[in-house]
């Protein structure tokens, strides 16, 4: 495998349920696909499904920003510099409160397949397609379990 670097104006945006999102590492481009690497500029107030991975663990790192997780039922407030992970099978979420730039690790890689196939080239008009959402998620093996609990 060969080396790679990626500066962050190499590559184009897409937009992943709204969000800004870059994908940096796809599974193909890692020693024996062992993770994917996607960053993430998301506006505050933006919140993920309630979701969990069956066939990989998500890993966020806060590169700037606030962010409160919902980690197997547990509310936990971070900022700059946080890392939280997610294991799959286990629901997970969360809630910008404040504009945030996040990178996310999926291991093994795969992960950013479904990120890739929900988004759209350019800043979406509307509200994502759930309809799509809840097949793409069947497809990746990811429980689309409702909004963030209270």
């Amino acid at each position: 495998m060969n080396p790679r670097v990626v500066g962050r104006n190499e590559a184009a945006p897409i937009w992943f349920l709204g969000t800004q999102t870059w994908v940096t590492a796809k599974t193909e481009e890692t020693a024996a696909g062992c993770y994917s690497l996607v960053e993430q500029l998301i506006p505050a107030g933006f919140a993920s499904p309630y979701h969990m991975h069956h066939d990989e663990d998500e890993s966020f790192y806060i590169v700037s920003g606030d962010v409160t997780f919902f980690v197997d039922g547990k509310k936990i407030r971070v900022g700059e510099g946080a890392y939280v992970f997610g294991p799959r099978m286990v629901p997970h979420g969360f809630h910008c409160e404040t504009e945030c730039r996040m990178l996310i690790f999926a291991t093994p890689g795969g992960f950013e397949k479904f990120v890739m196939e929900m988004s759209e080239p350019a800043p979406p008009t509307g509200p994502p397609d759930m309809g799509k959402l809840m097949a793409l998620a069947g497809k990746f093996h990811i429980d689309i379990l409702g909004p963030l609990p209270e």
